[in-house]
């Protein structure tokens, strides 16, 4: 059953990464009828909401894409700043969503931020404490570990909401603008669709090791 679990989570995995690789990789290669890049969509969408103290900036890597909330920046890679694709269009109003969720105090955003600095610990204490657990037969510490995971996981499902809001700012931003037409609006969110599922993969896989986890512990304890 422990590789079966094992198995499973790969398959989720696997499975939602090249989902959103498919859907991006199709995207990307399509020019919006508009001829806009995502460094004028972000623009345009972030003035038109009041957010002109907002900037955006061009940043390396690929689908690196993400809204500094500390220092109110939209930073995007180099291919969505500079491609006038659909999936540009989509990546660049998305990333402006979670600029304006901060801008409204969206709760869920708010509760996330609060919280980063105990995960951060939780995902380092509860490795070491695992394997240590494990290694030394001290499942006092295995046991700690996994509520470590859990609070991994709490920050993973309050993740959720955050994403799939941002991207239904994002769509609603597209048609208000109509930055897209009715076909490329389908893909746009088709795009944005397959990036929140990367994330409820997460939240899957989490919970399976989790499982494994208590499922390796309980037979210690026996």
């Amino acid at each position: 059953m422990l590789y079966g679990i094992l198995i499973i989570s790969l398959i989720i995995t696997l499975s939602a990464q090249a989902f959103v690789s498919m859907t991006y990789s199709k995207t990307r290669k399509i020019k919006n009828i508009n001829n806009l890049t995502g460094s004028v969509v972000a623009r345009e969408i972030l003035d038109k909401n009041g957010l002109r103290n907002v900037q955006v900036v061009e940043t390396p890597g690929y689908l690196s894409d993400h809204y500094d909330p500390r220092s109110k920046v939209v930073r995007l890679s180099s291919e969505v700043y500079h491609s006038p694709s659909i999936a540009s269009v989509a990546v660049a109003a998305h990333e402006c969503g979670h600029a304006i969720q901060d801008d409204t105090n969206y709760i869920f955003m708010n509760i996330r931020a609060a919280i980063v600095p105990f995960v951060n610990f939780a995902s380092y204490a509860g490795y070491f404490a695992i394997v240590i657990g494990f290694f030394a037969s001290a499942m006092n510490l295995v046991w700690f570990g996994i509520i470590m995971e859990c609070v991994i996981l709490l920050f993973q499902i309050i993740t959720l909401p955050v994403e799939f809001n941002a991207s239904s700012r994002a769509l609603k931003q597209i048609k208000e603008l109509a930055f897209l037409d009715k076909k490329e609006y389908k893909k746009g969110r088709s795009m944005l669709t397959a990036a929140a599922m990367t994330y409820v993969a997460s939240v899957a896989t989490t919970v399976l090791e989790i499982f494994r986890l208590v499922l390796m512990a309980n037979r210690r304890d026996d």
